[in-house]
């Protein structure tokens, strides 16, 4: 029996309109359930479950199902064609109530207003050098980091935090998706799975994490989850499994949640180079060799400052470069952000789009040792506006202390000494810093962003050079039609024009815009309005 899951829209009208047959919009949820003919002790190691779906012009995809407690099973498909599409399911051994179970289903538009449905699935760019959507439509990550929010929240508490991330322009969650060393286990004390030679998941557990994800695509938001964390303690899942359950496990997570908008996170805060980058390609191929959904991207999270298209460019699965610039504001820190990889290797091909999934947390100490200050508002947004700048801009995280521990009271979070006592995830989730990213996201949005590329040799003084914290990014559109600079200390730059044009300073504290003025072609001099730090935006005259 066959079944629609797609929580946002009630869909009997259009299960009527197709003439009593099962109906889903396109890029939602299908869902089919099957019984299987016995009970197993171990359902994740004893069976495995195969679904292939064929839809208009007798095009193929083939995914796996998954175990949802007692005889139950299911598999999800997210139909990227309008059109009639079926399938037929095989199991391994070959279960009566599992294998050649036979179903039917019409896609048809979406008809509604949320982005992710009405544009399509995220995938990178012809040019690789930023994500859009299937239609064509630029995509601009702007992400929130709550690792421990999926979680740790009630439905309630989710539901007030989703509403305040998308209305500040987010467009992605990023969390941690098993039991690891700073949660235990989630709200109900229910882990993701137990045991280490043989693993068994608990149903359950994700049943909590379907409703908490299903949030996220409802607010147009797309999940990220991190399938299986890496940092150093041997209690993480990446450190504590053998490989062939770490592939286990996160196919188990990719078949329940690859019919969902996301895009995957492999592992997180491992190291996962030199040597240690085999290991993580084997895993790669074998997790999202025959994905919940063909047409997901993938990254890894890694530890500060180490740069993984070096090792993973030209993986199958590998669509984007994640890095993590990190929580110390030391110079060495400061340069590798600002004139280390990201501004050297962006011209390297192939090319892929780079995203800082972890730049400086608000409110979070500062692990530069001998620091006691914690990170700012100022810290965050000149972390942001670099991370955009110095590459081709694809987007970037944010980050606040109380958001990713998802703390419920004033607390250091578990197993991360130092950091920090954390405000309460309510009190966090107003901290300067988050509204600050909608107005970044306000302004990358109204121009053409995709377009931008670095141009520092237009800059006639850099004081990046002699005081890191000074470093001024510029990027000029590849049909030269505008540029932007940003200025951590405000003060005055020198830029090289050949054609004149108009400058206005944007505030990225309140999203407000300064006067307009008029410039020349020939080296210009820009001031901005005061010592706060500004974003320059020069539009170009440009003849045809």
């Amino acid at each position: 029996m066959a079944t629609i899951c797609w929580a946002p829209l009630a869909l009997l009208s259009l299960a009527a309109a197709a003439g009593g047959q099962d109906a889903v919009p396109q890029w939602t949820r299908f869902e089919a359930r099957f019984t299987s003919a016995k009970q197993y002790a171990n359902p994740l190691q004893e069976v495995r479950l195969e679904v292939e779906w064929t839809g208009p012009g007798s095009k193929r995809h083939v995914t796996d199902g998954f175990w949802d407690g007692e005889n139950a099973w299911k598999a999800r498909f997210s139909p990227d064609q309008t059109g009639d599409w079926s399938y037929v399911t095989r199991s391994t051994p070959e279960d009566p109530g599992l294998h050649g179970q036979k179903g039917a289903f019409r896609c048809v538009r979406y008809s509604g207003s949320s982005p992710l449905y009405r544009h399509g699935a995220v995938g990178v760019s012809p040019d690789r050098r930023h994500f859009r959507q299937a239609d064509g439509t630029p995509w601009f990550w702007l992400s929130d980091t709550a690792w421990h929010g999926v979680m740790k929240a009630d439905a309630g508490s989710w539901e007030f935090y989703l509403k305040d991330r998308a209305a500040k322009g987010f467009t992605a969650v990023q969390f941690i998706s098993t039991n690891w060393t700073a949660a235990a286990g989630n709200a109900d004390l229910r882990v993701a799975f137990t045991g280490k030679e043989r693993i068994a998941v608990d149903p359950v557990f994700y049943e909590w994490m379907d409703e908490r994800i299903d949030a996220i695509n409802e607010h147009s938001m797309i999940a990220a989850p991190a399938l299986i964390w890496t940092a150093g303690s041997p209690m993480n899942p990446g450190n504590l499994l053998p490989d062939d359950q770490v592939i286990l496990l996160a196919r188990y997570m990719t078949a329940r949640w690859g019919s969902h908008q996301v895009i995957w996170i492999l592992n997180g805060d491992g190291d996962y180079t030199g040597e240690r980058s085999e290991r993580w390609k084997k895993i790669g191929r074998a997790v999202f060799s025959s994905p919940a959904q063909p047409d997901r991207l993938a990254t890894l999270h890694p530890r500060g400052r180490t740069w993984m298209s070096e090792w993973f460019l030209g993986e199958p699965w590998f669509s984007f470069n994640g890095y993590q610039s990190g929580h110390r504001s030391d110079p060495d820190s400061l340069h590798w952000l600002t004139q280390g990889p990201l501004s050297q290797y962006w011209k390297r091909e192939p090319h892929c789009p780079d995203v800082n999934l972890e730049p400086n947390y608000e409110a979070h100490r500062d692990r530069t040792p001998g620091a006691s200050r914690v990170f700012s508002d100022h810290d965050v947004r000149r972390a942001a506006y670099w991370s955009l700048l110095v590459a081709p801009p694809a987007g970037v995280s944010y980050g606040a202390h109380g958001i990713w521990s998802w703390e419920l009271k004033a607390h250091e979070p578990m197993a991360h000494r130092g950091t920090g006592v954390a405000p309460p995830w309510r009190e966090a989730m107003n901290l300067p810093g988050s509204t600050q990213m909608k107005y970044l996201v306000k302004l990358f949005t109204s121009l053409h962003w995709w377009r931008l590329r670095p141009a520092p040799d237009l800059l006639l003084d850099q004081p990046g050079s002699k005081d890191p914290t000074r470093f001024v990014p510029l990027a000029v559109a590849d049909d030269g039609s505008f540029s932007l600079a940003y200025l951590p200390v405000g003060t005055a730059v020198k830029i090289a024009s050949k054609v004149p044009g108009r400058a206005r300073w944007f505030n990225p504290r309140t999203g407000e815009w300064a006067a307009e003025r008029n410039f020349g072609p020939g080296t210009t001099e820009f001031a901005a309005p005061d010592s706060n730090d500004w974003v320059l935006w020069r539009e170009f005259i440009v003849s045809r």
